[in-house]
């Protein structure tokens, strides 16, 4: 089948009707404006071999697209609204694994209540890339920066870190020593990770400065810290970790070297946030852990119950 006719058959049904998509019929879309909002444009790739696994399904290759997308949005304190698709589809990839892909952004657009407005669809030697670019809207004025955090303000972490890298090693048949069920959990949590859009209020109400926590903890605060000019320190005893990361830990010979993996392995797909030290029982209610502060200076500097921890890595690079 043409271009066109993948257009029209899987991807024209997830505009959902919406009229600024006009019927994925032309070569852009019209996206009316909202008074009182800004709008917030975000894009994330995937490519096989790098972000997921050649044995994934192409149905949880385009539910992790829109996720790790929206999760950025998540740390803006961001609405989603829709989204622009472009893949390249390698040949080896056929009509059934098409309409895999197109089911599974149709289920997670439903379920996060955005429309599709457009995109492109290539042929490629491969491997399989796919991009979204993404658009929410924020009350004007209100997007959370990252260059926004101060000396004084705590560091302050959602959900648990760590399990994103773990899930990668049991995805590619590692961590036989967990339990089963562990294993499952974190291959779900690499596969299917769940962007915090739950956070959007208490971000805009408590946090200073935010990013997604995608390439690495450290890695993520660091993006904060350099772009707000200040230096951050993380007490990596204080890494909020899940049951099954914790099974990881206790076989590790070395916790400190153990903790600065996890807090450098990234797919966590949480938010790290600063905020000043008054609204820390707020971020505690809503799932935020405390787990440093930003000081003058710059660079993210990590200890393990007040010694240096040495970090070879604070996270993935493209480089």
């Amino acid at each position: 089948m043409s271009e066109f006719d993948d257009i029209a058959r899987l991807f024209r049904p997830l505009a959902f009707g919406a009229p600024e998509a006009l019927n994925l019929q032309d070569d852009a879309a019209v996206i009316p404006s909202r008074p009182g909002y800004d709008l917030v444009v975000t894009k994330d790739a995937v490519v096989e071999g790098v972000h997921f696994l050649p044995g994934d399904t192409p149905a949880d290759v385009a539910r992790k697209l829109l996720r790790v997308n929206l999760s950025d949005l998540a740390a803006k304190a961001a609405e989603p609204y829709a989204v622009f698709l472009a893949v390249a589809w390698p040949a080896a990839i056929g009509a059934g694994a098409r309409e895999t892909f197109a089911a599974g952004l149709a289920e997670d657009l439903r379920a996060f209540g955005v429309v599709l407005l457009g995109g492109d669809t290539v042929s490629t030697p491969g491997p399989l890339t796919a991009s979204l670019t993404t658009l929410g809207w924020v009350e004007t004025g209100r997007m959370v920066r990252r260059s926004t955090a101060r000396p004084g303000h705590r560091l302050f972490v959602s959900g648990t870190i760590g399990d994103g890298g773990l899930g990668l090693l049991a995805a590619q048949g590692g961590l036989l020593d967990l339990a089963a069920a562990d294993r499952l959990r974190l291959v779900k949590r690499y596969r299917l990770p769940t962007p915090r859009l739950d956070l959007r209020a208490t971000l805009l109400a408590q946090a200073s400065a935010s990013a997604d926590v995608s390439d690495g903890l450290l890695a993520d605060a660091g993006h904060i810290g350099e772009a707000s000019g200040v230096g951050l320190e993380v007490a990596l005893e204080r890494l909020p970790l899940s049951p099954a990361a914790l099974a990881w830990l206790a076989a590790q010979p070395d916790e400190a070297a153990a903790r600065a993996w996890l807090a450098a392995a990234g797919d966590d797909y949480e938010v790290v946030c600063t905020a000043r030290p008054e609204s820390a029982a707020a971020l505690a209610e809503a799932g935020f852990t405390d787990i440093g502060q930003v000081v003058e200076g710059e660079g993210v500097e990590a200890s393990f119950q007040g010694r240096p921890a040495a970090i070879a890595k604070p996270g993935w690079t493209h480089s």
